[in-house]
């Protein structure tokens, strides 16, 4: 039985191949954050304490904030008082488990092909 050698890759292939990755990745970090749809969405609720007792710290706390620079209470309301919405779109979660599905059925075609292709090439005489 005759020992299998893989097919070389070109070096200008393999330039192409590094780039289409890293436009690929870099695509999927930051598209998000360039629609809107990265990182949790925080909402100030109307009324926010503006005071260190009103947004329930206490001495230690107050005492990091300062440490922090924040001396002023107002300064950190947002921070202390913003609180995440939870709620989501379904027609993205539709969208994304479409996405999600097509990707898996893509792949195991292509599995399936490159399988067939090298037991023809191992054992087909």
């Amino acid at each position: 039985m005759a020992h299998y050698v893989a097919p070389k890759q070109g070096k200008l292939s393999q330039l192409f191949d590094v780039i289409v990755l890293m436009a690929l990745t870099f695509g999927a970090l930051y598209i998000p954050m360039f629609l809107g749809l990265a990182g949790g969405v925080k909402t100030v609720p109307e009324g926010a304490g503006q005071t260190w007792e009103a947004m329930g710290q206490n001495a230690a706390q107050i005492a990091q904030y300062n440490a922090l620079g924040f001396t002023d209470p107002a300064a950190v309301s947002d921070i202390i008082n913003a609180r995440y919405d939870y709620s989501f779109s379904v027609t993205a979660l539709v969208v994304m488990i479409v996405i999600i599905v097509a990707y898996y059925v893509l792949m195991l075609k292509f599995s399936e092909t490159e399988y067939r292709e090298v037991i023809a090439e191992k054992f087909d005489k």
